[in-house]
C-alpha cells in the first residue's frame, strides 16, 4: 500500500515537472520570437526619458505605464495615489579644481540627490580622505571651513558587484553628515561606480535635522583619481556651483495591473520594478529594464492563455530612488484592504543576462526556490539561494511577517558602469538579454502561482 502511494506521488511530481517544463518553453519561445520588452524599454527611455519623482517626466511615465497595461488588456488596470519627495537639480552643476599655482581644471560632477545648493559660487581648500571612516577619525580643526573630498573606491576584488556597492553606500548616504559634523563647508565624493570614466554617478543622500546641511556632489571616477593624486603632492582648492533645491511633496501614483486568480482571487502574488529613475541618463538599467521585464512577464502569461490560481499583481512602483514612498504606501494599503499576500518578486538589478533568483524567506521557501533549479537549467540559470528581494517590496515584510520576497538576479559585472549615471541609456541594454530576463521572470511567477 505504501509503495503504491509513493508511486502515485512520484508519478504526479514527474508529470507536474513535465507540464511546467513544457509551459516554460512556450514562455521563452514567445519572449524571444514575438516579445515586446525591448520596444517597451525603447519607448520608456526615448518617449518619456529620465523620471525623477515629482517631475513632469514621472507624471508622463505613469500615463505611459497605464496605457501600456490597458493595451495588453489585463483584467484590471488602475492607479494608487501616493505622495513623493520633489527635489530638482536645477541649473547644471559646475566644478573646478584650483591648483596651488592658480590653474583651473574643470571636472565632471553631479549633485547627490537631496543635496542643498551652494547659493552661488562656493570655494574652499580641499582636504583628502580615502575612506569615510578616516573622515570620522580626523581632527575637527583640520577640516573646519574646508571642502572634504572622500576618494573611496568600490572594492574591485568583490566578484558580486552589489557587495562592493553595499560597502560604499555610507560614503554617499552619510558623507555630508559626517563632513558637517567636522565643520566642512561641502563634501565631494568619488562616484560609486566600477569603471574609470568621465561619467559621474548620482544617488540619494540624507541630512540630519540636528546637523547643519552642506552641499554634496560626486565626481566622476576619472576626475576623482586625478584629484586624489594631485592632493598627494600639493594643496588645492575647489570651486563649486549647484542650484538644486527641494519642494513640498508631490502627488504621484503607483501603476497597477492584474490577472485575477481563478481559484483564490484574494490571494496575491505581487511583482514589479520601479518606474522612477534619477534625472540623468534615461534610467534604462535602473529600472527601465525591470519595468520592461515585468510588463512583458504578465503579457506573456496572458498571451499564452494562462489562468492563474492566485491573483498576479504587477506594480510599477514610484519613488524607489529617494524615499520608497511607492513601496511603503503600497504595503500599508494592501494590509488595510485585508488582502492575503503569498509572495512578492522584484526586478531592479539591470537588464543583463539572467543568472537566477534569490529568496528572502524562511527555509520552506528557500527549499521551494531550489526545487525550481532543474526546470530553469536548460535556460542557463543556476543561482537559487538566500538573498535579497528588493527595495520596493521590502515594506511588505513589515505588514505580512514571514512573506517570502524574491529578487531577480542578472549578471552583475557591468551594472555599476551605468548605475545612476548619464551612460544609463537605452543603447546600453542588449535586446536578447532583456528578453531572456522577461522570460525568466514570467516563468518564476508561473511557478510560484503553481506551487505556493
Amino acid at each position: 500500500m505504501k509503495l503504491t502511494i509513493l508511486f502515485v506521488i512520484s508519478a504526479f511530481v514527474i508529470n507536474a515537472q513535465k507540464y511546467d517544463s513544457t509551459f516554460i518553453k512556450s514562455i521563452y519561445n514567445e519572449a524571444l520570437s514575438k516579445g515586446d520588452s525591448y520596444q517597451s524599454l525603447r519607448s520608456l527611455c526615448k518617449d518619456i526619458g529620465a523620471r525623477l519623482s515629482g517631475s513632469a517626466e514621472a507624471a508622463m511615465a505613469i500615463e505611459w505605464g497605464k496605457k501600456k497595461m490597458e493595451s495588453y488588456q489585463f483584467d484590471a488596470v488602475y492607479l494608487q495615489e501616493i505622495k513623493v519627495p520633489h527635489w530638482e537639480r536645477g541649473t547644471k552643476e559646475s566644478g573646478w579644481i584650483r591648483t596651488q599655482k592658480g590653474k583651473l581644471i574643470k571636472v565632471n560632477l553631479l549633485a547627490l540627490g537631496g543635496s542643498i545648493g551652494t547659493n552661488g559660487l562656493l570655494e574652499g581648500e580641499l582636504v583628502l580622505f580615502n575612506h569615510v571612516d578616516d573622515l570620522k577619525k580626523a581632527k575637527k580643526s583640520s577640516i573646519e571651513g574646508k571642502i572634504v573630498f572622500i576618494n573611496q573606491a568600490m572594492n574591485e576584488k568583490e566578484i558580486n558587484t552589489f557587495k562592493a556597492y553595499g560597502g560604499c553606500y555610507t560614503l554617499r548616504g552619510n558623507g555630508a553628515v559626517e563632513g558637517a559634523k567636522m565643520g566642512a563647508k561641502a563634501v565631494l565624493i568619488r562616484s560609486v561606480g566600477m569603471p574609470l570614466d568621465k561619467h559621474p554617478h548620482t544617488g540619494s543622500m540624507h541630512y540630519e535635522d540636528s546637523i547643519q546641511k552642506i552641499p554634496a556632489a560626486a565626481l566622476s571616477t576619472e576626475d576623482a583619481e586625478f584629484l586624489g593624486q594631485l592632493l598627494k603632492n600639493e594643496k588645492a582648492s575647489f570651486v563649486l556651483e549647484m542650484d538644486c533645491r527641494s519642494y513640498e511633496d508631490a502627488t504621484s501614483y503607483n501603476v497597477i495591473g492584474e490577472l485575477k486568480g481563478s481559484t483564490f482571487p484574494n490571494e496575491i502574488i505581487t511583482f514589479g520594478g520601479h518606474l522612477d529613475s534619477w534625472d540623468t541618463g534615461e534610467g534604462a538599467h535602473d529600472d527601465g529594464a525591470g519595468i520592461a521585464h515585468c510588463l512583458e512577464a504578465l503579457r506573456l502569461l496572458k498571451v499564452l492563455n494562462y489562468r492563474p490560481t492566485h491573483t498576479l499583481r504587477l506594480v510599477l512602483f514610484m519613488n524607489e530612488e529617494n524615499g520608497n514612498k511607492g513601496g511603503k504606501t503600497y504595503a500599508k494599503w494592501v494590509k488595510e484592504k485585508g488582502e492575503k499576500h503569498l509572495a512578492a518578486l522584484e526586478s531592479d538589478r539591470g537588464g543583463f543576462s539572467p543568472r537566477g533568483f534569490q529568496c528572502d524567506g524562511n527555509e520552506k521557501f528557500q527549499t521551494l526556490l531550489k526545487s525550481f533549479a532543474p526546470t530553469f537549467a536548460p535556460y542557463e540559470l543556476s543561482e537559487f539561494g538566500k538573498g535579497y528581494g528588493g527595495v520596493d517590496i521590502s515594506p511588505l515584510k513589515d505588514e505580512f511577517p514571514g512573506i517570502p520576497l524574491f529578487g531577480f538576479v542578472p549578471d552583475s559585472q557591468r551594472y555599476f558602469d551605468f548605475h545612476h549615471a548619464p551612460s544609463d541609456v537605452f543603447e546600453s541594454v542588449n535586446k536578447r538579454e532583456l528578453e531572456l530576463g522577461a522570460a525568466a521572470i514570467a516563468s518564476m511567477i508561473y511557478l510560484l502561482d503553481r506551487h505556493l
